[in-house]
C-alpha cells in the first residue's frame, strides 16, 4: 500500500505517487527504415526527494539475456513548472531569500490549471551525450510530457524530440516513450510496466 511521505515538500504533492523504487520489464519496438529493432529489457526506476521542490530521478535498464547485459541509464529532476521565487535556492549554490514558496497544500493549489492539471518540467540526461528538457502536465495518476529542448554533444547519435507518458494503473507504473531519432520522425520507441518495490 502506498503512503505519502510526511517529509515530502507540499509542492511535490501532485507528483507524490511517483515516489519510490520501481522495477519491471519493457519492450523496445522501433521502426528504422526497413529495419525493426525489437527487444525486451528489465528496468529499475527511482523517484526520491531531498527536502527541496523537486524529485530526483534515475533509471537503469538491462537486456533480458542470460547475462542481463547493461543497456543504458538516465538521471534527472522532476518538478512543477512555475516562475522562480525569491525563496527558491539558486542560481548556483546561492540560498533563497526568505521563506520557501508553496509550503502548504492550499498554496500549491494556486498552481493548478483551469482544467485541474499541474504544469511540470523534467530534465533528463543520458550518458550518450543527450540532455532533454520536457514540459508537460500532471493529473491524478497520469503525466504527459513533450520535449521543449534537446541538446546533443558532438559525439551523440541523432536524437531530436520525444514524448513520454506515465500512468499509475492498479498500483503499477506504466510508461511509453516515443522518439524522433536516427533521421526518423516521432514514432513508437519503448514502453514498460513497473511494480513498486519500496
Amino acid at each position: 500500500m502506498f503512503s505519502l511521505d510526511s517529509d515530502l515538500p507540499a509542492e511535490l504533492a501532485p507528483l507524490a505517487w511517483l515516489v519510490g523504487l520501481w522495477e519491471g520489464t519493457g519492450v523496445v519496438h522501433y521502426v528504422d527504415g526497413d529495419q525493426v529493432r525489437e527487444h525486451e529489457f528489465g528496468q529499475r526506476v527511482s523517484f526520491s526527494h531531498d527536502g527541496l521542490g523537486y524529485l530526483n530521478y534515475s533509471s537503469q535498464t538491462w537486456l533480458l539475456d542470460e547475462a542481463n547485459t547493461p543497456l543504458t541509464a538516465e538521471a534527472g529532476y522532476w518538478r512543477l513548472h512555475r516562475p522562480a521565487q525569491p525563496g527558491d535556492p539558486g542560481p548556483g549554490m546561492l540560498p533563497g531569500e526568505g521563506a520557501r514558496p508553496f509550503a502548504t497544500a492550499d498554496e500549491v493549489e494556486a498552481l493548478r490549471t483551469a482544467d485541474s492539471a499541474f504544469e511540470v518540467e523534467v530534465a533528463i540526461i543520458h550518458p550518450g551525450g543527450v540532455s532533454e528538457l520536457y514540459l508537460g502536465r500532471a493529473m491524478p495518476a497520469r503525466i504527459d510530457l513533450q520535449t521543449d529542448a534537446v541538446m546533443r554533444s558532438a559525439s551523440a547519435k541523432d536524437y531530436s524530440a520525444a514524448t513520454r507518458l506515465y500512468g499509475l494503473v492498479e498500483g503499477r507504473l506504466l510508461w511509453a516513450w516515443d522518439i524522433a531519432a536516427l533521421g526518423n520522425d516521432l514514432r513508437t520507441h519503448a514502453s514498460g510496466t513497473l511494480n513498486r518495490q519500496e
